[in-house]
């Protein structure tokens, strides 16, 4: 580990810069832009919507919708949920990096809530997508307890959360 002459400055000093490189590169939003990349996300409104810009109260968040007429498990609806968000975060990653840090930065907000039927979670899906934000259904594998591609669980966001309030903002918590 340490160098064969026996000096610990060079490995402390490498050490070190690695640490003042590394917040440096943290506090100015991780380096690398998804417009820097040539990166666009058809599925973003580009006008006010536009995740290079702060929104004034500079809130994020994600929203998970779960169907309550399937039933699930405790256990089995947070699988859903976590497979809901991995998919949510996967997507931002390769279309829009900075929403993604914007979200991250402000704690990784989520909020989980209930829908009564398969009809009303496509229907919050519509209107997510209609707006620019970011969706993601999940469908059940069918290995446990629910049908092979059932439609369990849905993802807004991450995104600003004055506009995922407008199309979840009336549903109750699961």
């Amino acid at each position: 580990m340490f160098p064969p002459d026996g000096g610990v400055v060079p490995v402390l000093t490498a050490l070190g810069i690695g640490v003042v490189v590394g917040w440096i590169l943290k506090s100015k939003g991780g380096g690398i832009s998804a417009r820097m990349l040539g990166m666009s996300n058809s599925n973003r409104k580009k006008e006010s919507n536009s995740a290079f810009q702060m929104s004034d109260s500079g809130e994020y968040k994600m929203v998970i919708v779960v169907r309550n007429d399937l039933k699930m498990g405790k256990g089995k609806a947070a699988a859903q949920c976590a497979h809901a968000a991995v998919t949510a975060v996967e997507t931002l990653f390769r279309t829009d990096k900075q929403l993604l840090f914007h979200w991250k930065r402000c704690g990784q907000p989520k909020v989980v809530v209930k829908v009564d039927d398969e009809a009303s979670l496509l229907s919050t899906a519509e209107r997510a997508d209609a707006m620019g934000l970011t969706t993601s259904i999940v469908r059940d594998a069918g290995r446990t307890q629910i049908a092979p591609g059932s439609k369990t669980v849905l993802s807004v966001g991450p995104g600003l959360a004055s506009e995922i309030d407008q199309v979840t903002g009336h549903l109750k918590l699961f």
